[in-house]
């Protein structure tokens, strides 16, 4: 598997090959350039593919042979969805995964309560998830998985171990705040695409067709079409023999320090 680190030296070898051939022969600027546009794709999938691993080690699935699935539902609490989701967990007596972001938990730290009281997973989804949130400072970064996992703690009691990043996106200044923070990062194996999803029925379809075991599940709280499909793919992960569980049950890590 590529790491930054590999990749880095790898390229800036080939740079100095390419100038030390430049003293005796002529290498024309194309060769420049397309190592250029080779690093920089290198760069690009290992920013946005977070099962890469490219900056950071990252938490996928569990075992290939598990008959264990975890659900997790990212970007909570939201009032008036969460619930709802809660409901149907509770309905069928099976423990998910939310990886909340700060300024919400804030917001309604009796939602997070109920998470956490029926039994559920709470982690780190940083503190204000925005458009920008990889393009920060380490320091930046660090502060705001610091500032959620406080606001947690202060409505728990509890310090989150597992991060997962805003829209899964890494590089190396997220990663320098996870090393700093302590932090496992949680990736997921079946990604829903609820965000952009416009019929339900084809969303249940997809995961059904794809959920195995060890999968963890990419959800999110405020989509109505999770929220509409949740109980038939719940039914059906059962009646496939499958268990659903929490996602640090399903890794065997701990969840909180």
């Amino acid at each position: 598997m590529l790491k930054n680190r590999i990749v880095n030296i790898v390229f800036l070898l080939i740079v100095i090959s390419l100038m030390i051939t430049d003293n005796f022969a002529e290498v024309p600027a194309w060769a420049y350039i397309i190592v250029l546009l080779a690093y920089t794709a290198i760069q690009a999938y290992g920013s946005i593919v977070l099962s890469a691993e490219f900056f950071v080690d990252v938490l996928s699935s569990g075992k290939h042979n598990s008959k264990d699935v975890a659900l997790t539902f990212d970007d909570g609490p939201v009032p008036g969805k969460t619930e709802s989701i809660l409901d149907i967990l509770e309905r069928y007596e099976v423990r998910a995964s939310f990886f909340c972001i700060g300024n919400r938990v804030k917001a309604h730290p009796q939602i997070v309560r109920r998470i956490h009281e029926q039994g559920h997973l709470v982690a780190n989804h940083s503190y204000f998830h925005g458009k920008l949130f990889d393009l920060q400072t380490p320091g930046a970064i660090a502060s705001e998985l610091e500032d959620t996992n406080a606001v947690i703690f202060e409505t728990l009691g509890l310090k989150p171990q597992f991060f997962r990043p805003p829209y899964g996106v890494t590089n190396p200044m997220v990663a320098a705040a996870i090393r700093d923070g302590g932090f496992k990062t949680i990736g997921w194996s079946l990604r829903s695409f609820d965000t952009v999803a416009k019929d339900a029925e084809k969303l249940l379809t997809k995961v059904k067709s794809r959920v195995k075991g060890g999968d963890i599940v990419l959800f999110h709280d405020f989509s109505d079409a999770t929220i509409s499909i949740l109980p038939d793919f719940i039914e059906h992960i059962q009646k496939s023999g499958l268990r659903i569980v929490r996602v640090d049950e399903l890794l065997n890590e701990k969840a909180y320090a």
